[in-house]
């Protein structure tokens, strides 16, 4: 028999494998999100009250009959059941116990309905998608935990009131949706990519987010920034297991050893990412182009600042976001010759911007700055700014040494 504990870990495990696909093959059925997200959760707390009796063979099976069974208890219960039965026979379902391989993009494309808001969209994926609390949702997106909290009641409100259909829409509605899908996928990754927490990454997430993106990739061929994100992620992706030591600690990608790269990934993301460019510059296809910088660059010293600032200079026309300011003089910083006083004062108008209030990289990116310029003590108070804002352990460790490495 497993212990407790045992238990609490593999329950942990499914809830960041099979959430997602748990609560998606649940909203199939009853068409309300609420009432689904209450299943899912109870099936995983059923979980951990039955697997000390055994573990099941399928895990992610259980969890899903468990919670579409629940839904159809409290369905009946309700007295909905008849009120729900003909949208349940015109879905036709020829396997409704299973999962289907699309229902996760179904539920983000139902979170991403253009009568929601962007910002509603976007917390809402989060919440359901990743199953992340509210409170990381909030650290994802910069913003206090109310106004997630607040986002996610409007958007479950919005899409039970208007009736939004849980499918993936029409050929003819996807153009109009597809920038949020892409967002909120690529925010899936990010939220894995730098996970809060002990760990540095999530692989259920970074690995949810690609896969995802290859499903749009498949259900829209002929539209470059599906493929320019499933490029950019997937160089991302190849450069993972050098952003971490042998001994646990994050290394920045001028310290990574190249050799470690996955040479597989990187050769799809950069064929990606090209035929993405080749048919347009949208802002994945431009992301992917840095990206293709520097995996392609022979060492960080050989890369080509001046091409990577023109990408972010083209970003800023198109999607002139904070974060993207941000990157780009971070980017000016590195190139030889680098007015650096310039981009201090760059740096230090972006510290008006709400949304990197609480973003640790803007301090961060001061402090290298600063440390640059011979100004080791403001340095230090810039990483210690850094330091209070970051929620991941590894790059807490990391800044911590990076202050422990100022000269005096």
């Amino acid at each position: 028999m497993p212990g407790a504990r045992d238990v609490a870990r593999l329950v942990d495990e499914a809830h960041r494998g099979h959430w997602s696909a748990v609560l998606a093959s649940t909203v199939r059925l009853t068409r309300d999100i609420d009432l689904a997200e209450d299943c899912a959760q109870d099936a995983f707390v059923q979980a951990l009250r039955t697997w000390p009796d055994g573990i099941p063979d399928n895990p992610a099976a259980w969890l899903t009959t468990v919670a579409r069974r629940l839904a159809l208890d409290r369905l009946r219960r309700e007295t909905t059941l008849r009120r729900k039965l003909p949208m349940l026979i015109e879905d036709a379902d020829p396997d409704p116990d299973g999962e289907r391989p699309t229902d996760p993009l179904r539920l983000v494309f139902t979170c991403c309905h253009p009568a929601l808001a962007r910002e509603s969209q976007i917390a809402l994926t989060l919440r359901l998608i990743c199953g992340l609390t509210t409170r990381e949702v909030a650290a994802g997106l910069l913003v206090p935990e109310p106004t997630v909290a607040a986002r996610i009641t409007r958007a479950k409100k919005k899409i039970s009131a208007a009736g939004i259909p849980y499918r993936i829409p029409a050929d003819a509605e996807l153009p109009e949706r597809l920038d949020a899908v892409l967002t909120v996928v690529h925010l899936v990754y990010t939220a894995g990519h730098v996970a809060a927490g002990p760990d540095l990454t999530r692989a259920d997430l970074t690995g949810r987010a690609i896969d995802l993106a290859r499903m749009l990739v498949r259900l829209m061929p002929a539209e470059p920034e599906p493929q320019a994100l499933l490029g950019l992620l997937l160089m991302t992706e190849a450069r993972g297991d050098a952003r971490v030591s042998e001994d646990g600690e994050l290394v920045l990608l001028a310290d990574q050893n190249r050799s470690r790269w996955d040479a597989r990934l990187l050769a799809e993301g950069i064929a990606r990412a090209t035929a993405a460019l080749n048919a347009g510059q949208g802002r994945f296809a431009l992301q992917a182009a840095v990206a293709g910088l520097h995996v392609t660059a022979r060492s960080w010293q050989e890369t080509d600042w001046p091409a990577v600032v023109r990408m972010y200079d083209a970003m800023m026309a198109l999607w002139p976001t904070p974060i993207v300011a941000l990157n780009r003089a971070a980017a000016r910083s590195l190139v030889p010759d680098a007015d650096l006083v310039a981009v201090l004062a760059e740096l230090d108008g972006l510290a008006s911007s709400p949304a990197l209030k609480a973003y640790a990289y803007l301090p961060a990116t001061r402090a290298d700055v600063l440390n640059r310029l011979g100004r080791a003590e403001e340095a230090a108070a810039a990483y210690q700014e850094a330091i209070d804002l970051t929620a991941n352990e590894a790059e807490r460790r990391f800044l911590l040494r990076r202050r422990a490495s100022l000269s005096p």
